[in-house]
């Protein structure tokens, strides 16, 4: 699936013409939340972005953060913390703070953190851990002009997308990245099984693909529904850890290199610790990331 453009959404607001509006979740599911310094210990605080829709400027500015305080939705349920989305803040139950980060602009990285197959293994799947067909691997990287590839799981596919961000950081570390309003446009390439390239033959995990760069996406469990058993959607939230994301990594990516690159075992993993450059994708998706990203230019030559 080949990532055509990514754009962002203005407002509908006559008075905010050329403007895009995101927000940041430090919320109670990030990395640091049982570790904070400052009191309150438990806190959760939501940070305001403003971009500009109309492509001139490629950053996000920082226009007020608040914490959260208990909402209560119309149906009289009151949300002590972040713990669905969609919840209408009552801004009267909130204190703006205007002077943050100033002089500081965040790189806008326009991408869908969302995108995937579905997969065979349950007919009804969380749509926040991510797993081999894709789904929510949020990589900054899927990005215009990146394509992405999927193993087919189930006939027809069910591509989704969604979760747009605005810009954000490997491993997307206290909550969320800027989410965000985006349209975008895609092209879909079925490839055969029985006509796939040495590239694609074995593929069992979502690969991305760049101009100048492959990126391969590891995970604690690469197939946690199949792995976890029948209560692997609550589980998965439990047993994730980064060292078992990097195994996976790195695993695929000795794979790739050996099957796509034609080395041997040994030529892989001398690349492995010399050029591959691994990072932490996410650790608050329940199942957590980790990525291999492998230069095209060490394999071209004049």
């Amino acid at each position: 699936m080949k990532i055509l453009d990514v754009a962002l959404r203005p407002s509908g607001n006559p008075k905010f013409a050329g403007k895009t509006y995101g927000v940041n979740a430090a919320a109670n599911w990030g990395f640091l939340y049982n570790d904070l310094l400052e009191d309150p210990k438990k806190r959760e605080v939501i940070t305001v972005y403003e971009l500009d829709a109309t492509g001139q400027q490629n950053w996000a500015k920082l226009l007020y953060n608040y914490r959260w305080t208990p909402q209560t939705t119309p149906d009289g349920v009151v949300h002590e913390t972040i713990d669905y989305p969609g919840i209408v803040v009552n801004h009267e139950t909130v204190s703006k703070n205007h002077d943050i980060l100033n002089n500081v602009r965040v790189p806008a990285r326009l991408h869908f953190g969302t995108m995937g197959l579905a997969p065979k293994e349950a007919e009804v799947v969380d749509s926040v851990p991510p797993s081999y067909t894709g789904g929510n691997v949020d990589d900054w990287r899927v990005g215009k002009g990146s394509t992405m590839y999927y193993p087919v799981s189930v006939s027809g596919g069910y591509f989704t997308v969604g979760d747009p961000h605005a810009g954000q950081g490997d491993s997307e570390l206290n909550g969320t990245a800027i989410e965000t309003s985006l349209n975008g446009t895609f092209q879909f390439i079925l490839h055969k099984k029985n006509t796939l390239d040495t590239k694609l033959k074995g593929l069992n995990f979502p690969l991305l693909e760049t101009s100048d760069q492959w990126v391969i996406h590891g995970f604690s469990y690469p197939n946690y529904l199949e792995s976890l058993g029948e209560n692997a959607q609550k589980l998965i939230y439990e047993k994730s850890s980064i060292d078992k994301a990097y195994k996976d990594a790195a695993i695929k990516v000795r794979w790739f290199l050996m099957n796509h690159i034609g080395l041997t075992e040994d030529e892989a993993h001398t690349l492995m610790s010399t050029a591959v450059d691994f990072g932490i994708t996410q650790v608050v998706d329940g199942n957590w990331g980790v990525h291999g990203s492998i230069n095209k230019s060490m394999f071209k030559f004049e």
